[in-house]
């Protein structure tokens, strides 16, 4: 005879089977979480950062959210952001369209050492010794000019040309407070007065305040409008926004000046690469990684190239370009070495450079010398007489 306790339990096991692999069925075959999102604050123009991006989320199906910046604002502010969540931070990753204030960063230990197989062979140029940031694929700081009102054999072949007369009144630059010639004026502080003579940079400056330079606010495109509207005749900026300039069908042209003399080795124009490094204590560092190991892989370099921008290959040389994108003999200066100049050299820049210094500057007669400097006359023969009183 059947126990009535083992009728009922044989009745029961189904249901009980059912109840099973409704309620833990799901769950007993896998996680079906969603992969956990990298954070990135990046300083790269949108247009450029989101298909690379999109192309690592693709590869390895890591989501990535993105804050990005403004074209007037660039580094500095997501910098900023990043050191007021040093006690919580936010992000997994910065990516920088310039590595200076990338080394700040790592420097402040806001940054940390990855590590990564395939960051094993990046070159050493192109890296910190520690492992704190990476860099990769540059821009060139460039003049551009409208080849239709300047004759490209007469385009400026050295950035010292800026001061000469023929340029009065008709030289721009973005304001250096942000972007890349924030880095750019860094890298002439440290060079020139290096390798020409202590405050040689100082009377360049002077050179342009007696020459009416004038400082842009919206970054280096705004400079390259500028010149393409007739309002300059030539202008500091980047190869990218030159090159996204003609893809409008705007007419301008680029010279890649020398800040050497001819023939001087490692004295050409600067070249800026991209950088990236992990944030120390954000949610998320193994993707981080992975998704840094990407930004300095050969595959993304090649995607910049491509891109709108046409970023220089640096780390990877070997990928083939257009020999023009090439800079010859790159101006040889340690990215540790920007950084600490920069902001000094800005400093400087905005005094020197004020709209109402300049004009004191080139008022005729007594107190033509402003401040601690002397008028730079970059203009060959004796001094010109000063006006009658």
């Amino acid at each position: 005879m059947t126990h009535p306790y083992q009728a009922m339990r044989r009745w029961m096991m189904p249901l009980v089977v059912v109840f099973t692999f409704v309620v833990f069925g799901p769950l007993a075959g896998c996680d079906s979480r969603s992969p956990q999102p990298v954070v990135v604050y990046v300083s790269v123009d949108e247009q450029i950062a989101r298909p690379v991006l999109a192309a690592f989320t693709a590869r390895t199906g890591i989501p990535v959210e993105a804050l990005y910046d403004t074209e007037a604002t660039k580094t500095t502010a997501q910098a900023s952001r990043l050191r007021r969540e040093v006690s919580r931070p936010r992000a997994d990753l910065f990516w920088s369209s310039a590595p200076f204030e990338v080394e700040r960063l790592a420097s402040e230990e806001i940054l940390v050492p990855a590590v990564h197989p395939e960051l094993d062979a990046h070159p050493a140029r192109w890296r910190r010794s520690d492992g704190r940031w990476f860099a990769f694929a540059g821009r060139a700081r460039v003049i551009v000019y409208d080849p239709e009102v300047l004759d490209p054999a007469e385009a400026p072949v050295r950035w010292t040309s800026l001061v000469e007369p023929r340029f009065k009144d008709r030289v721009v630059m973005a304001d250096p407070r942000f972007g890349t010639t924030r880095g750019h004026l860094g890298a002439m502080s440290v060079f020139w007065n290096r390798n020409a003579m202590p405050g040689y940079f100082d009377a360049w400056l002077d050179g342009l305040a007696e020459n009416g330079i004038r400082m842009l606010p919206g970054g280096n495109a705004a400079t390259v409008d500028a010149v393409a509207r007739g309002e300059a005749l030539v202008g500091m900026t980047d190869t990218d926004d030159v090159v996204a300039a003609q893809r409008r069908g705007l007419r301008v042209a680029a010279s890649i000046p020398r800040h050497g003399l001819p023939g001087e080795r490692n004295a050409g124009t600067l070249v800026i690469p991209n950088a990236a490094g992990l944030v120390g204590g954000g949610p998320n560092p193994t993707d981080a990684t992975r998704l840094l190991a990407f930004l300095a892989s050969e595959t993304v370099e090649r995607m910049l190239y491509e891109s709108a921008s046409r970023n220089i290959p640096l780390a990877h040389p070997t990928i083939e370009i257009d020999p023009t994108s090439r800079v010859e003999e790159p101006l040889a200066v340690g990215i540790p070495e920007v950084a600490t100049a920069m902001d000094p050299a800005v400093d400087r820049a905005m005094k020197r450079l004020d709209p109402d210094r300049i004009r004191r500057l080139r008022t005729a007669g007594p107190g033509r010398s402003i401040g601690d400097a002397d008028a730079y006359d970059s203009s060959p023969g004796p001094s010109r007489p000063e006006a009658a009183p």
